[in-house]
C-alpha cells in the first residue's frame, strides 16, 4: 500500500513540476512534497506499522522518490534560470554601435602640482620637508620668531585666534621654529615646510584668508648670505626658466637681519618693462634674509657658533606667475573649466 502511494506521489510531483512557469510555483511544489509536513515525509512517520521486512524496501522507494522529485525540481530551477536570462537579453538588447560614454579622469590640482614640483628643487638642493599643525600655539607662531606680544609687526598678520595663545598659523615659520627646537642646538639644520596658512583677510583677486606657503630654513657654522643668494637663483632658474635672474632688495622682517626681498625677471617682457612687471623689468617673488641671532638663541642655537638663512614664497603666487593667472580665487572655487586646463598628459 504504501509502495503504491509513494509511486502516485511522485507521478503527480513530477506532473506539477512540469508545469511550473516560474520560480514561485517550482518553490511551492518542492515544498509542499519534499518539505516536513509534505505527504513523503507523512508515509515515513507511518513505517513504523510496517513488518521488519517491508521497512528497509519502503524506505529505500522512499529516498528514491525524494530524490527524484528534488533532481526534476533543481533541472526545471536551471531551465527556469536560463529562460529568464535569454527573456532578458532579448528585451534589453544593446546596440553595438552606439558611442561611448566619456570617462571623466582625474588629475592633482594646479597648486599641489607647484608645491611638489617645488619639493623636488629644493629636495635636490639638499633639503628636507618639515611639517607641523595648523592650530598654533601663540608661542611658535610669534614669540619664538622675535615677535614679542607688544611687536608693532604682529600686526601685519591679522590672526584668526581662538584663545589668547592658541590660534590658526599665520605663516610656516612656526615648523622653522619648531624644528630648530628638536634639534637641540646642533646643526645642520636643512629644511623647507610647505603648507596652509591663515589671516583674517578680505578675499580679493590677489588676496585670501587661506592660502599655502613654502619656507625654508638653512641653519649651519658658517652659513652666508652668498649661500642664501646662491639657492634662490638656482630655484628660480629651476621653476620660471633657465634665462631668468634674480635681484635682492634691502627690506625688514622681525625674524631675519639683514632682510631681503627677491625679484625675478620678467619672463613676458625680458626686463624691457610691461604690465605685468609694472614697467620695472622684475617681479616680486618672496622674502628672506639671515636668521636674526635672537631666534637662534630661543631656538637653542649658539648665534656665536651658528648662522643662518631663511626665505618664504607663497605658493598661489608662485603659480600664478607661472601659469599667467590673473585671480586667485581661481584655485579655490572648483570650476572644472579652470581645473581642466592642468590635466596631466
Amino acid at each position: 500500500m504504501m509502495r503504491e502511494r509513494l509511486e502516485a506521489l511522485k507521478t503527480e510531483a513530477l506532473e506539477k513540476i512540469e508545469v511550473a512557469s516560474d520560480m514561485k510555483s517550482l518553490q511551492d511544489v518542492r515544498v509542499s512534497y519534499l518539505g516536513k509536513k509534505g505527504p513523503i515525509t507523512e508515509v515515513l512517520r507511518g513505517m513504523g506499522k510496517l513488518s521488519a521486512e517491508e521497512r528497509p524496501k519502503v524506505g529505500q522507494l522512499a529516498n528514491e522518490v525524494r530524490d527524484e522529485i528534488k533532481a526534476h525540481v533543481e533541472a526545471k530551477e536551471a531551465k527556469l534560470e536560463q529562460e529568464a536570462v535569454e527573456k532578458q537579453l532579448a528585451e534589453e538588447s544593446i546596440d553595438v554601435t552606439l558611442p561611448g560614454r566619456p570617462t571623466q579622469v582625474g588629475t592633482s590640482h594646479p597648486l599641489t602640482d607647484v608645491v611638489e614640483e617645488l619639493e623636488d628643487i629644493f629636495t635636490g638642493l639638499g633639503f628636507s620637508v618639515a611639517e607641523g599643525p595648523e592650530v598654533e600655539v601663540d608661542y611658535y607662531n610669534f614669540e619664538a620668531l622675535n615677535l614679542p606680544k607688544d611687536h608693532p609687526a604682529r600686526d601685519m598678520q591679522d590672526s584668526f585666534y581662538f584663545t589668547e595663545e592658541l590660534l590658526l598659523r599665520t605663516h610656516t615659520s612656526p615648523v622653522q621654529a619648531r624644528t630648530m627646537e628638536q634639534h637641540e642646538g646642533k646643526g645642520p639644520v636643512k629644511v623647507i615646510c610647505p603648507g596652509k596658512v591663515f589671516r583674517r583677510d578680505d578675499d580679493d583677486a590677489t588676496h585670501s584668508h587661506q592660502f599655502m606657503q613654502i619656507e625654508g630654513l638653512y641653519v649651519d657654522e658658517k652659513v652666508r648670505m652668498s649661500d642664501l643668494k646662491g639657492v634662490l637663483e638656482s630655484f628660480a632658474k629651476s621653476f620660471f626658466g633657465e634665462d631668468r635672474s634674480i635681484r635682492l632688495r634691502p627690506s625688514f622682517f622681525p625674524f631675519t637681519e639683514p632682510s631681503v626681498e627677491v625679484d625675478v625677471s620678467c619672463g613676458i617682457c625680458n626686463g624691457e618693462g610691461c604690465r605685468i612687471c609694472k614697467q620695472s623689468g622684475w617681479i616680486e617673488v618672496l622674502g628672506s634674509g639671515m636668521v636674526h641671532p635672537r631666534v637662534l638663541e630661543m631656538s637653542g642655537f649658539d648665534p656665536a657658533k651658528y648662522s643662518g638663512f631663511a626665505f618664504g614664497m607663497g605658493v598661489e603666487r608662485l603659480a600664478m606667475l607661472k601659469y599667467d593667472i590673473d585671480d586667485i580665487r581661481h584655485f579655490y572655487t572648483n570650476d572644472v573649466r579652470f581645473l581642466k586646463q592642468f590635466t596631466r598628459a
